[in-house]
């Protein structure tokens, strides 16, 4: 993928379309179909918590049904067939999903093996299968996976050895940033609301805008992978309000919520390009590397205390939802 267009803004056009018009490709982060149709966006990426809350929509529970008849065809004991059911599930709305949008959809592994490289990868290997059975192409899904050392690990021998594209989720550290673009994996995730957050529970300040520490967290991982060459798209994600959207505008990729893309369409403010790459090449940090050196990323890993806690309780509370989804599919399969 090249560098994002610098297209001309349509003068009168909403502030959704102008941010469309900087460069930064739109994605939408919901399980939500009529919400992705609406605001037409280029990807879309889920999770569990969005597959679950979107599972108890009545209008999708067609998409259950099928994924739990897969399930007990495709399993000796109740634990297999729930484990292929939710597999499927996943990939059941992925694929309703890609009948919208023109791009790919990101569909995630479960939590649960954050630290394990190998059955990240045999999950991976397995979920796009799933996809190749109902005809859709390894290269419309992007894997989504934690951005441990166990994940970064897996993403590498996925998209080097299978051709599997992966996006690295709940990046919070630069370390992790680092370790994403060695591993020379297609798209990295880093969440901006959540380390606001982080920081607004630690010192009680709400600092906004440029000075919104999610925000220059994106932007000093975007100014490094252009100064380095590096080929890691940078969606950022998990965002609090559209101030956060503006100030990263010209960013590869947003993953924005059905909420946001709502005030951003009925908006007509202004939203300029924020990031160039001639810039980026000017600000970035200098180089660093982790190739083969777990313990340094451990060690800055772990120096950092936001990344550090908000990664594992990312990692908690994607684990738990993945066992409620899990708990629901189980009820049906065994109904």
């Amino acid at each position: 993928m090249g560098e994002p267009s610098q297209k001309k803004q349509k003068t009168g056009s909403n502030s959704l379309e102008q941010l469309k018009a900087s460069g930064t490709v739109v994605v939408a982060d919901t399980g939500d179909f009529e919400s992705i149709a609406k605001y037409q966006p280029q990807d879309a990426t889920t999770n569990p918590s969005l597959i679950l809350a979107a599972a108890k929509i009545p209008a999708y529970a067609k998409l259950i049904d099928n994924a739990v008849a897969f399930g007990k065809a495709n399993g000796k004991t109740t634990a297999e067939q729930v484990e292929n059911a939710v597999d499927k599930l996943l990939v059941e709305f992925g694929s309703e999903i890609l009948k919208i949008v023109p791009g790919r959809v990101s569909t995630e592994v479960d939590a649960r093996l954050s630290f394990d490289t190998e059955a990240t990868i045999e999950k991976a290997k397995k979920i796009i299968g799933y996809y190749e059975s109902v005809g859709i192409s390894k290269e419309r899904v992007l894997i989504k996976i934690a951005a441990t050392w166990e994940g970064i690990q897996a993403a590498k021998v996925l998209e080097a050895e299978y051709g599997i594209h992966c996006n690295l989720t709940l990046l919070f550290a630069f370390s992790q940033a680092v370790a994403c673009a060695e591993a020379k994996v297609t798209l990295i995730s880093p969440f901006v609301g959540r380390i606001r957050d982080w920081f607004l529970a630690q010192t009680g300040e709400d600092p906004t805008g440029d000075a919104d520490p999610g925000v220059i967290s994106v932007k000093r991982i975007y100014n490094y992978y252009k100064k380095h060459g590096y080929k890691t798209i940078v969606m950022g994600a998990s965002f609090r309000n559209v101030e956060e959207i503006e100030c990263l505008a010209g960013v590869d990729y947003l993953t924005i919520s059905p909420g946001l893309l709502e005030k951003l369409l009925n908006s007509n403010k202004p939203v300029p390009r924020r990031l160039t790459v001639e810039e980026a090449k000017k600000e970035g940090d200098a180089k660093i590397s982790y190739i083969s050196d777990e313990s340094k990323f451990r060690f800055d890993l772990n120096d950092d205390a936001m990344g550090t806690e908000k990664l594992s309780e990312g990692i908690r509370k994607f684990s738990a939802d993945i066992v409620t989804l899990f708990e629901m599919i189980e009820k049906k399969v065994t109904a």
